[in-house]
C-alpha cells in the first residue's frame, strides 16, 4: 500500500501542468519554491521505495534462481543414484539397487518441490518488475519536472526582478520628466507660472491706477490754468498763451466740466 500511495502521488504530480497552476497562483515564485520543495521531498521518498521495491525484487529473483539450482541439482542426483541401481541391479546387488532407487525417487520428489516453488514465484516476480519499472519511470518524470519546474522558478525570479528595476527606472524618469504634467518638476513650473501671473497682474493694476492719478493732476492742472485767465480777464489783463499743447490736451476735459451752447457765442 505504501508503494502504491507513492507511485500515485508520483503519478499526479509527473502529470501536474504547471502553467495552469502557476495561473491560478497568488504568489507564483512562493508557489513555485513550495512545489520544488514538495517536489524534491517526493523524488527523496520515492527513491527509497523504488530501492526498497527493487531490493525485495532482487530477492524474489535470489530464491527463484536458487530454486532453480536446486531442482538442477536434484535432477543431477536423481540421475546418479538411477544409474548407480542400474549398476548394482546388472551386478546381481537388488538390495543396493533398490536402495538407489529410493534415493533417486527422493531426489526426484525434491526437484519437483524446487520447481513448484520456482514456479509460484515467477507471477510475483514479473509483477514487481513491472512495478520497478513503472517505478522508475515515475521517478524519472518526476527529476524531469523538478529540473523543469526550477527552470521555470529561476527565470520568473529574473523576470520579476527586470520587471522591477525596469518600473524603477520608468518612475525615475517620469519624476523628471519636464513635459509631464504630472511630474515634480512639472507641478513646480506650473506653480512658478501663477506666481508669474500674479505679479504680472499686479504690475498691471498699479499701472493702471498710476495712469488714473496722472490724469487727475493733468485734470487739476487745466482747470488751474482757466481759472488764472478768468481772472486776469475780469482784471483788464490780457490772458496769458498757451504753453506747448496743455492747452490742446486739456479742452476736452474743459468741455467735459462745463456744458457750453454754441449758439452763446453768435450772440457776443
Amino acid at each position: 500500500m505504501v508503494k502504491q500511495s507513492i507511485f500515485g502521488r508520483m503519478a499526479q504530480l509527473a502529470k501536474a501542468n504547471i502553467n495552469s497552476l502557476l495561473d491560478q497562483a497568488e504568489d507564483p515564485q512562493k508557489m513555485l519554491d513550495q512545489m520544488v520543495r514538495d517536489y524534491s521531498n517526493n523524488i527523496a521518498e520515492a527513491e527509497s521505495a523504488v530501492a526498497q521495491t527493487i531490493g525485495n525484487l532482487r530477492m524474489l529473483q535470489a530464491d527463484y534462481n536458487e530454486d532453480v539450482k536446486n531442482a538442477q541439482d536434484w535432477g543431477n542426483k536423481a540421475l546418479a543414484a538411477s544409474r548407480k541401481a542400474d549398476e548394482y541391479r546388472s551386478a546381481g546387488d537388488a538390495a543396493d539397487a533398490q536402495k538407489f532407487d529410493n534415493l533417486a525417487k527422493v531426489a526426484l520428489q525434491r526437484q519437483m518441490a524446487s520447481e513448484n516453488e520456482a514456479k509460484a514465484a515467477e507471477p510475483s516476480i514479473a509483477s514487481q518488475t513491472e512495478v520497478v519499472e513503472r517505478l522508475k519511470t515515475g521517478l524519472d518524470q518526476m527529476k524531469g519536472k523538478l529540473n523543469q519546474l526550477t527552470s521555470k522558478r529561476n527565470e520568473l525570479v529574473a523576470r520579476s526582478k527586470t520587471a522591477a528595476a525596469q518600473s524603477q527606472v520608468h518612475d525615475a524618469l517620469k519624476s523628471i520628466d519636464i513635459m509631464d504634467p504630472t511630474s515634480e518638476v512639472g507641478r513646480f513650473e506650473e506653480k512658478i507660472r501663477r506666481e508669474e501671473a500674479k505679479v504680472l497682474g499686479q504690475q498691471e493694476l498699479a499701472a493702471s491706477s498710476l495712469d488714473a492719478q496722472f490724469n487727475q493732476l493733468e485734470d487739476l492742472g487745466e482747470q488751474t490754468e482757466i481759472e488764472a485767465r478768468l481772472a486776469a480777464l475780469k482784471s483788464g489783463g490780457t490772458p496769458r498763451p498757451a504753453l506747448g499743447a496743455s492747452g490742446s490736451a486739456g479742452s476736452g476735459s474743459a468741455a467735459s466740466e462745463h456744458t457750453v451752447d454754441e449758439a452763446d457765442f453768435d450772440k457776443l
